[in-house]
């Protein structure tokens, strides 16, 4: 038949048959599981503003901002830190955000202005200034750490745990 499922039956086994159709079950739609892995994510990037690090552990460096007022980079307002939010699904998670900009402080990149003029902008506690570019380094807020792989490696291992009770020591 389309559409329909069939159970697990192992004859003499009920205790292990319920066990195998609740995974069945679970693993038919992940999204709880996909929602904690979100939200481990988000988690972990918006630390990242605190620890001023990349997934690598390198730490970031520093913007004239921050040099200049003894501020974080990348948390003038706090508005990208405040963005990052998660989205899950039944068989995926991915967090992230939605400003434009964002993608200028993960990857870098070098600014200049159009029709080959000066920038001009204000840095608190430095002044005003009129490059002819700006080169913004990469400061990665999101990918995975060694420390995610083995978070996420963690709530998964304890949503099987509670699946199969006992099956994984």
């Amino acid at each position: 038949m389309v559409g329909v499922r069939e159970g697990v039956t192992i004859q003499g086994m009920i205790r292990t048959q319920a066990v195998l159709n609740d995974l069945l079950d679970r693993t038919e739609d992940l999204s709880p599981l996909m929602a904690q892995i979100g939200a481990y994510g988000e988690e972990s990037s918006v630390h990242r503003f605190e620890e001023q690090k990349g997934p690598d552990g390198k730490p970031w460096e520093k913007s004239l901002r921050a040099k200049a007022t003894g501020g974080q980079t990348l948390v003038d307002s706090g508005r990208y830190r405040s963005s990052i939010t998660w989205n899950a699904d039944r068989d995926s998670a991915e967090w992230g955000t939605n400003l434009i900009y964002a993608s200028v402080h993960q990857d870098g990149a070098t600014i200049r202005a159009k029709g080959g003029g000066r920038l001009g902008f204000f840095i608190p506690g430095i002044g005003f200034r009129s490059p002819v570019e700006v080169v913004i380094p990469s400061r990665p807020v999101f990918g995975i750490s060694d420390e995610d792989e083995t978070g996420i490696d963690a709530i998964i291992h304890d949503y099987i745990a509670e699946a199969i009770p006992g099956a994984i020591p």
